[in-house]
Order: C-alpha cells, then sequence, then structure tokens
C-alpha cells in the first residue's frame, strides 16, 4: 500500500512540477525584451541601414529642407538653449570654432542637443547642410 501511495504521490510530483515549469515559460516568453538596443561602434547582431535620402525628391534634402523638418523646432525658439538662427551674438562663438566641431556636435549631440539634431533620417551631408544654411543665416 506504501509503494502504491509513493508512486501515486511521485506522479502527482511530476505532473505539478512539468505545470510550473510550463507556466514559467509562458510568463518568461510574456516578459522578454522586445528588441536590444545596439550603440554605434559596437558589433550587435545585423548592420542596421544608412539613413535614409528624402523620399519626395530621390536625393539629399537641402539645408533649408532639413532646418525647416528638424532644427527650426529648437533653433526658431531658443528652446534647452540653442542658438537662434539669425542671432549673430549666438552663433558667433560656436562659428567660431569651425565647421568640424559644429558637425561633431550635431552629428553626435552636444549639451541638451541630441545626437543628429533628433533627425535620425538625416544623412551625415544633410547634417552638413543644415549646418551651413543656419551659419549661412547667422552671421
Amino acid at each position: 500500500m506504501k509503494r502504491v501511495l509513493a508512486v501515486v504521490l511521485l506522479g502527482f510530483g511530476l505532473a505539478a512540477g512539468t505545470a510550473l515549469a510550463s507556466v514559467e515559460d509562458e510568463i518568461r516568453e510574456r516578459i522578454k525584451p522586445v528588441g536590444e538596443v545596439c550603440l554605434q561602434g559596437e558589433e550587435c547582431g545585423a548592420e542596421s541601414a544608412a539613413p535614409a535620402e528624402s523620399a519626395s525628391s530621390g536625393g539629399a534634402r537641402s539645408g533649408s529642407e532639413v532646418y525647416n523638418a528638424a532644427c527650426a523646432a529648437c533653433h526658431a525658439s531658443g528652446a534647452a538653449g540653442a542658438p537662434i538662427m539669425g542671432d549673430a551674438g549666438a552663433w558667433a562663438p560656436r562659428i567660431e570654432k569651425g565647421m568640424e566641431t559644429l558637425t561633431d556636435h550635431a552629428i553626435n549631440g552636444f549639451n541638451a542637443m541630441p545626437a543628429r539634431g533628433a533627425c535620425s533620417d538625416c544623412s551625415d551631408d544633410e547634417i552638413v547642410a543644415a549646418i551651413e544654411y543656419m551659419v549661412d543665416e547667422s552671421q
């Protein structure tokens, strides 16, 4: 009798363990991350696609197009300390640092300015064109 009882209890234990493992697997599946972050310079999975060119023109956007689409959000109002386009006094010390520094800050971010000025689909050439446009309008 004890043997039968032991076998029955063992059977219930195995069944309960399997059910518990199944529930845990379901929970892990529901809470797993939906993706992963890959920082520039790290080797993570497949390479990301290059920034897209303008869909409307089939080529690179002009500096004024990029400014109006992305840069004006901060550089027209001075949000977060951004120098307002056309304000020669605010732009002069930045222009003195040179295009290389301005480009580095625009592409990689600087102080409150996010990387690429929050224009994630802008190519480096489009970023440079936008900088040149703002500098030309601010001297």
